[in-house]
């Protein structure tokens, strides 16, 4: 059985898409290209790709809705691809659950790095469990779900790993740039402003829960778990 990872390339430019193949195979990945938005979700189904790289204008049906319909059953890493590059095209990509997002034109070996950075988390070796409990919340990294009050809360994978990071340490301010570097990896080639959007996530599903703990932000510093000792 073949070891490979797989990558599923979403790209209406063929020439882009070829060159994306060409780079990804010899960096040991099997690819497939889907050459719309129409055709990535049952290519997905059908490939079970490892890392997932996303371009947003497609055809019959755009990166958006491919994203939030792809993390409605999986958590395998979303790259998104596009030639915007506003920051509120950033937020609402992070927001509707991709882990980094690539601005073309881009360099390939920059684009590489970045794969391997969302992918590590996928590469644990063994069964370790990854698990945090708290005053009506669990945080379970194992299975990437998170128990808030009892229920399920549908979590991006980086807020996952953001939280159960902040957590893991409660009462330790992390700044900005330390978390980029401890949460999306060194090869993360983003802005601080990426931790604040996936803050502000996490505080709509956690604020008010419990009086037991809360994300607080540490004005001037970053952000800390901080738990009440009273």
């Amino acid at each position: 059985m073949s070891t490979s990872k797989r990558a599923l390339v979403v790209e209406d430019d063929a020439n882009i898409a070829e060159l994306l193949r060409l780079y990804l195979g010899k960096d040991g990945f099997d690819v497939m290209i889907a050459p719309d938005g129409g055709k990535a979700e049952s290519m997905f189904d059908l490939f079970q790709p490892d890392v997932v790289l996303l371009d947003i204008m497609l055809p019959v049906r755009d990166g958006w809705e491919v994203c939030r319909d792809i993390r409605k059953k999986s958590s395998v890493p979303i790259i998104m691809l596009t030639a915007k590059g506003e920051t509120a095209d950033k937020i609402n990509g992070l927001d509707m659950g991709a882990d980094d997002y690539v601005t073309k034109p881009f360099d390939v070996k920059e684009l590489l790095a970045r794969i391997h950075a969302v992918m590590r988390r996928t590469d644990a070796d063994g069964p370790v469990e990854k698990k945090l409990v708290y005053d009506k919340l669990i945080i379970n990294l194992e299975s990437y779900e998170l128990i808030v009050d009892g229920k399920k809360i549908d979590t991006p994978p980086k807020e996952m790993e953001l939280l159960y990071h902040l957590a893991a340490s409660p009462n330790r301010v992390y700044t900005r740039n330390q978390l980029l570097d401890e949460v999306w990896g060194f090869d993360y080639f983003g802005d601080s402003r990426t931790v604040d959007v996936h803050i502000k996530r996490l505080r709509e599903k956690l604020e008010g829960v419990s009086d037991k703990w809360c994300l607080k932000t540490v004005w001037g510093v970053g952000y800390k778990f901080e738990l009440n000792e009273g």
